[in-house]
């Protein structure tokens, strides 16, 4: 890091100059009510600044969240959060430092084992250890795209209701799916709040939020009118099949509509099975989730896995130095597991970045071996071990933060 910048935490003035830097970075418009929500979440100690003297140039921190890992439900997680360079002040090592801060303070206080962030550009993040964890799908489908007869959409209507109405029924039914899908985020009442701005400024042009619900599930959406005027879905959570494809008709039936879109669907959505044309469903696969383990020795058995397994693993982790070394990974037939350094004859050889993909399940180790960022030692070793990290259904995360 070039030696006039240093990094500090942040207070609350200089947490609020951040958010200058972030909005000019992104390119965002001012956001006045959305600036209000993030200094009444956030701790602006758990924020770090990079300075060049007392100037502020870039930064980042942490929203300390709580994630759905298979078999265990919810652990908290650090949510790494608006990070961002000054225009100007890039390639000079303060992204560099204000990680290095982040993550080895998290290591140095014992807190939370693993990390995770959203990337707005997918090279900057795997020198830091991050890897992609969560994939999600961006679907287009056109108006009135045609079900199976098989199709079962329930006699219950779906409602379009105020958010007043729809909001109770919102927090019930994602608390449901969060506590059973890895990879969702529990929501307090601030991170509802937050979720749930409707000003001009969050619009960008588009209409207002609307809310459909049904007892199985609910769908947020914005119409948004394109060269045809679009459904824009921004969630669809359902604790049913039924839920899910009434909601869905509902959606490809709307009045006046050419299509309907949605940015964040599960990777393994299963609204292609719904159809008669499965073409019609146009999609794109992208990342969503990236994951960093702070420290392997906690983060590991912190979730279930497929078992019973034994192997021993050899590790690098360059920019989080503690993590490198041989690890005996011990999995009971119940799915626990145990981590534990060794000396012994390493089967695998990988960084913590690809377990860090796989760890919330959706990512195979046996894909990441194709690619040559995996290193079978003694044949046979990798298979039983990407299976045991696989998990069903795969992790989805509707949560951009």
């Amino acid at each position: 890091m070039t030696s006039t910048l240093t990094v500090r935490p942040l207070t609350a003035s200089t947490l609020s100059e951040h958010l200058d830097i972030c909005r000019t970075a992104f390119y965002g418009e001012p956001d006045d009510p959305a600036r209000e929500a993030q200094l009444r979440m956030w701790d602006p100690a758990r924020f770090r600044g990079a300075f060049d003297g007392a100037e502020l140039i870039g930064g980042g921190g942490i929203w300390p969240r709580r994630m759905t890992l298979p078999g265990t439900g919810a652990h908290s997680f650090a949510g790494v959060t608006m990070v961002a360079v000054a225009p100007g002040q890039r390639r000079r090592g303060a992204l560099t430092g204000v990680m290095r801060s982040l993550l080895h303070d998290l290591h140095a206080e014992g807190g939370d084992p693993f990390a995770a962030l959203w990337a707005s550009e997918g090279g900057i993040y795997g020198r830091y250890g991050y890897g992609v964890a969560v994939e999600r799908l961006e679907i287009e489908i056109d108006k009135g795209a045609r079900f199976l007869p098989t199709v079962d959409t329930g006699t219950d209507r779906v409602r379009e209701v105020s958010r007043e109405v729809a909001e109770p029924l919102m927090r019930e039914l994602h608390a449901k799916v969060a506590a059973q899908t890895p990879g969702w985020l529990e929501r307090d009442t601030d991170a509802w709040h937050y979720r749930l701005l409707d000003g001009t400024q969050q619009r960008n042009g588009r209409q207002a939020f609307r809310f459909a619900v049904h007892p199985e599930g609910y769908a947020l959406f914005r119409m948004h009118q394109r060269q045809v005027l679009a459904v824009e879905v921004h969630e669809l959570v359902t604790t049913g099949p039924v839920g899910y494809a009434a909601l869905w008709r509902h959606l490809l039936d709307a009045d006046l509509a050419g299509l309907a879109d949605y940015w964040c669907a599960a990777p393994d959505d299963p609204l292609p099975h719904l159809l008669a044309d499965p073409r019609a469903v146009r999609r794109g696969r992208c990342d969503a989730l990236w994951l960093r383990l702070v420290d392997v020795d906690r983060a590991l058995p912190l979730r279930r896995y497929a078992g019973p397994l034994e192997t021993v693993l050899e590790l690098t982790d360059e920019f989080c130095p503690w993590n490198a070394g041989r690890r005996r990974l011990r999995i009971g037939a119940d799915g626990h597991a145990e981590v534990t350094r060794t000396e012994d004859e390493p089967e695998l050889a990988l960084s913590t970045t690809e377990l860090a993909s796989a760890f919330l399940g959706g990512v195979r180790l046996t894909a990441l071996a194709a690619a040559g960022r995996v290193r079978e030692l003694r044949p046979g070793a990798l298979a039983p071990l990407s299976r045991a990290f696989l998990t069903d259904p795969a992790p989805h995360t509707i949560e951009n933060f």
